[in-house]
């Protein structure tokens, strides 16, 4: 006897049961069906006269979807920054990755006096009656020039060169606290970074090798010796830029200082504050070469190159290397000439000396 659901004399052979083997393996899943292109409208579509049994469905989109799209937009983005920071990015170029900057090279020449220093009490009278007369005082002795632009520079960028320039003249040569005492920082933090071990292996070491005197990156005296009588320093002088390549801009200086110096007070006339030494002149000649590169500029600092130093009255066997030792009013240089040089060594500098013109010294 057949099932309840099934007629009596069993499932006829090809009907739907008969059958169920030969479409056991069709799976009509909803993927299958979601794809098919025509559907059956539902009983109440069909209801409307004249309706067709069936509608064909609208195609599905193929494709990402609207979240892989971001993703994928934001990978692109993200790797088309990574190129463009690659190519040019607003850092600062790290240290050492460009042409580093030249060692300084020095020169020292002292001036001796053809005789005796000539002093007066009254510091004015002795700049009046000297060629300082019409020097101006301070840094107004050293005005920037008319700033011009250059084939890769512009006006803007000659002008910083030329102030950063007189910046470092100004500290390192009217500073008081550099010319008297042991201050080197103003001066320092105006330095190329590739200069700085120079400059500082200079002040632990000195040596008179035309690379390490302390004298040939600044001005000072030796303050157990010298103190200055008038803080108004006359100065003279010139700022030149020229552009030497595409990317570095040169500064030329070139200035006469002169102090008014004192000899330091000792003993009993130190402490009831008298002071009966004379004043006399010294005076500097400084020629200094700058070099400046984009990031120097940018930075406010400067490399210097060349220093050519003549300074007096000065006695030639003294060393000048470490600090400046004024010849003072009254006081004549000692006898003998430079510090003997050894023409086998090749490690040293030639020792050098000159002699003060008479014409220099004031007329008092």
């Amino acid at each position: 006897m057949g099932g309840p659901g099934n007629p009596p004399e069993g499932t006829p052979e090809g009907g739907p049961g008969g059958g169920e083997d030969e479409y056991r393996s069709v799976v009509f899943d909803e993927s299958f069906v979601r794809a098919a292109h025509l559907q059956e409208f539902s009983a109440q579509e069909r209801i409307a006269d004249h309706a067709p049994a069936v509608r064909r469905r609208p195609p599905l989109r193929r494709g990402l979807s609207r979240q892989a799209l971001i993703l994928v937009l934001l990978i692109a983005v993200a790797f088309g920054t990574a190129i463009y920071m690659g190519v040019r990015h607003p850092y600062q170029t790290p240290a050492g990755s460009g042409p580093l900057a030249e060692p300084l090279r020095m020169t020292v020449i002292p001036l001796a006096p053809q005789g005796k220093v000539p002093g007066a009490s009254d510091t004015d009278y002795l700049y009046a009656h000297s060629p300082a007369a019409q020097f101006r005082i301070g840094a107004e002795g050293i005005p920037l020039p008319a700033a011009r632009r250059t084939a890769h520079f512009s006006d803007g960028q000659v002008t910083n060169a030329l102030s950063i320039a007189k910046d470092y003249i100004v500290r390192s040569a009217l500073y008081p606290e550099v010319l008297t005492g042991d201050q080197v920082r103003p001066v320092r933090v105006l330095l190329d970074p590739d200069q700085l071990d120079q400059f500082d292996q200079s002040f632990s070491h000195p040596a008179a090798d035309g690379r390490h005197a302390p004298t040939g990156w600044l001005v000072r005296f030796d303050p157990a010796q010298a103190e200055l009588a008038d803080r108004k320093i006359r100065v003279q002088g010139t700022l030149q830029a020229a552009e030497t390549d595409s990317s570095t801009l040169e500064v030329t200086a070139d200035h006469t200082f002169v102090y008014a110096l004192r000899a330091v007070a000792s003993g009993e006339k130190a402490g009831a504050g008298e002071r009966t030494a004379e004043a006399s002149l010294f005076t500097v000649r400084r020629e200094l070469h700058f070099r400046f590169d984009r990031e120097d500029l940018r930075l406010n600092q400067a490399q210097l190159v060349v220093s050519y130093v003549q300074a007096g009255p000065l006695s030639c066997a003294e060393d000048s290397t470490n600090r400046l030792h004024p010849l003072l009013a009254g006081q004549t240089a000692k006898e003998g000439g430079p510090a003997g040089t050894d023409p086998y060594a090749t490690g040293g500098a030639t020792a050098l000396c000159g002699s003060l013109a008479a014409g220099s010294q004031p007329k008092v």
